[in-house]
């Protein structure tokens, strides 16, 4: 066929595109709408070395001004993309790795030993609530917010479980981005915003290194 190499050109983008689209969706979402049993197979995309480039962990998590003995919620933890990386800067503290799917909560358990981990505890949640097991300095949602139903009851919930002056931490796709879920599945900043000042949170810190996705700090 004269335009065989042209055809497997086409063929090898579209893959491309599917598998980069995949990636966007790096946390776990918290929420029944969407299942992600087969962890072992979601942890090839999740924890993809490329998502490094975008998704910056290093920066987001001195961004975050964690002190050596901090309690982090790392609310829909997944494989443990951000939730293992935190373990090791809070050598002091404890990192809550909260998921609702079972197959991520063995996973990121099964994961947290294998690294030696200790002060990584991993907690099956339900969608309409953290179930954290005591207050927390920070919690964390990555690429999760959009997913979260009844977010002011969730809000209310979350702030009972924080620390005084205890922070809030969203991040999630832009609006405009050329990765995420489809557009209406998405969620603005201003619609956070507005969510977490009915909460009773002012914010606080909008770092802008991120470039596919928006990042707020609340307090």
């Amino acid at each position: 066929m004269k335009n065989a190499p042209q055809m497997i050109k086409c063929i090898v983008a579209v893959i491309g595109l599917c598998w980069f689209s995949v990636i966007a969706f790096a946390q776990t979402p918290h929420t029944h709408q969407h299942g992600f049993t087969g962890a072992e197979q979601w942890a090839q995309v999740f924890d993809d070395p490329d998502r490094d480039k975008w998704q910056k962990p290093h920066e987001v998590i001195q961004a975050l001004g964690l002190k050596p003995d901090s309690t982090v919620a790392d609310i829909g933890a997944g494989t443990g993309y951000f939730a293992t990386r935190l373990a090791h800067m809070v050598p002091q503290g404890t990192v809550y790795g909260v998921d609702t799917e079972p197959d991520m909560v063995k996973y990121l358990s099964d994961r947290a030993k294998k690294l030696d981990l200790k002060n990584l505890m991993v907690l099956q949640s339900k969608s309409d609530s953290p179930q954290l097991p005591q207050k927390v300095d920070l919690v964390m949602f990555v690429d999760v917010f959009h997913h979260v139903e009844s977010r002011p009851a969730y809000l209310e919930k979350i702030r009972a479980s924080l620390k005084p002056n205890g922070r809030i931490a969203v991040i999630d796709f832009k609006m405009d981005g050329p990765i995420g879920p489809p557009k209406e599945g998405r969620i603005s900043p201003d619609q956070v915003k507005a969510d977490l000042k009915n909460a009773g949170f002012s914010l606080i810190q909008e770092p802008d290194f991120l470039p596919n996705q928006y990042f707020l700090i609340f307090q």
